[in-house]
């Protein structure tokens, strides 16, 4: 049983306590489960929301960004069924992400070539070495670590896990945005580009558009901003993990078409890794992405914007097309939903450089199971709330970018037993899922609120959310942080 329960927005021009748009906070979301409450009188919920911005303003090129996390209380009343919006999002906070020394981490793309930066440990940290600010103003320059930040995990002591698309890496920081250890890519996952490893993804900062990367894409590795997309944990704790957006270049990641479906999803242990060192690898599934035909009649990949977990077995997967929604060439998005995967039968293709060549998957591997579950664009169901799929360019429109999902019991406990988990007395959920607006707007600002832009494509995109009402399987004990 799915059905859509609510909606909500932040206006695309509300600004954070740094003075920046607060804009993509849909990139990826959890909501705090301890945060989580029912009140009985009036039936409404209340929450703390975690909601990961990526890498700042770059429809017209990447920006000296600090890349961060806000909080939002969220207050949710399920028996407003519409047309007006029964979510609100109270902004509270922001956190920048930064390295032990307090260097900011930034949302320019990486330089081309090595040096890169080395965090404690000496791995390697993809990074940028930019002049004057950053924004084309003036200023002294610098070399910053670079993170498009995608997937977020959070801990109960409030630290975060915090996945990337421009490294592939992973970050694990303090509840404050320092960095405590920075988890590479398996070695297959790396980018190469002329027989180096190219954390570049032809990204050029706006104050130096003609910059020319060369080759555009890398010749192995994930493809450009086609990393770690999704990110999500195990109930328990005990398991990361990180699922690419499609596939690698060597199986047919800049194929295009229905070629680039083989994403790969990798399984760290936490519980294996020793104090400050990055986990272990223990295994890697290739995830069927679902393929449908797009607005010019050819054969597309829905490529994956977000995880959650389920099961030991089973995800939600959230997969959707590309260029379709409000302030896009088309408003009619032909593919938009939350899907289910499971491997349990699914091989381990762990170490292996090559599953898919020229996206063709090799004879002997077995993928996950992949099933349809939820479509967004049920215009039945979004007209609810004066929502629809196709037509008018107006607020009501759906937005492209659908990124985050959040997942919290319908009838939570009074006392929460465990973090994670079975902690609800029914097997239904409130599924939110958040829209990434990528910073459009036509009264924005960036560097603490000096650099003020608009929007060449003219348009204000709040930031939406949408809350579906689903039912789980008795079995299922998902994550909920």
């Amino acid at each position: 049983m799915t059905s859509l329960a609510g909606y909500g927005f932040t206006p695309s021009n509300a600004r954070d306590r740094f003075g920046d748009t607060a804009g993509g906070i849909g990139s990826s979301a959890v909501i705090d489960p301890k945060s989580w409450t029912l009140n009985p009188k009036n039936g409404s919920y209340t929450g703390l929301l975690y909601a990961l911005p990526d890498r700042g303003w770059n429809t017209e090129g990447t920006l000296n960004f600090n890349p961060r996390v806000h909080k939002f209380q969220i207050v949710f009343n399920p028996s407003n069924t519409g047309p007006s919006p029964n979510v609100n999002l109270y902004y509270l906070d922001s956190v920048l992400f930064s390295l032990p020394d307090s260097t900011p981490f930034t949302g320019l793309d990486p330089n081309i070539l090595p040096p890169y930066l080395a965090a404690a440990d000496g791995t390697t940290l993809p990074s940028s070495i930019y002049t004057g600010d950053g924004f084309g103003g003036a200023g002294t320059g610098g070399n910053r670590p670079s993170l498009d930040s995608e997937g977020i995990v959070l801990l109960p002591n409030g630290e975060l896990f915090v996945s990337d698309e421009y490294g592939d890496y992973i970050y694990h920081f303090s509840a404050t945005g320092k960095l405590i250890t920075a988890i590479p890519p398996p070695k297959e996952f790396l980018p190469i580009r002329n027989n180096s490893v190219s954390f570049n993804a032809a990204s050029p900062p706006r104050y130096d558009p003609n910059r020319k990367t060369v080759p555009t894409n890398p010749s192995s590795g994930r493809a450009n901003n086609q990393g770690f997309e999704g990110l999500t944990a195990s109930a328990d704790g005990k398991y990361l993990y990180a699922l690419t957006q499609s596939a690698l270049i060597q199986d047919g990641g800049s194929a295009g078409g229905a070629k680039r479906r083989w994403s790969r999803l990798v399984k760290f242990d936490l519980s294996a890794a020793a104090a400050g060192k990055a986990p272990p690898v223990i295994a890697q599934y290739v995830v069927p992405l679902p393929v449908f035909t797009n607005n010019q009649n050819s054969s597309a990949t829905a490529a994956q914007s977000e995880i959650k977990f389920i099961s030991d077995t089973q995800f939600f997967v959230l997969a959707r097309d590309s260029g379709a929604g409000h302030g896009q060439p088309d408003s009619l998005s032909r593919y938009r939903q939350v899907d289910v995967f499971d491997i349990s039968s699914a091989s381990n293709v762990n170490g292996q450089q090559v599953i898919a060549p020229n996206g063709t998957l090799a004879s002997g591997i077995t993928t996950a199971t992949y099933c349809s579950f939820l479509n967004y664009n049920i215009n039945s169901q979004l007209s609810k709330f004066g929502l629809h799929n196709g037509g008018a360019q107006d607020s009501g429109l759906l937005n492209e970018k659908w990124e985050g999902l959040a997942l919290v019991p319908v009838r939570p406990q009074s006392r929460w037993k465990s973090w994670s988990g079975k902690q609800s007395d029914s097997d239904e959920y409130f599924l939110f899922s958040l829209s990434d607006n990528d910073f459009i707007t036509q009264d924005g600002y960036m560097n603490g609120g000096q650099f003020k832009y608009s929007d060449e494509g003219g348009y204000n995109l709040d930031n939406q959310v949408l809350v579906f009402k689903v039912s789980l399987p008795a079995s299922a004990s998902p994550r909920l942080g």
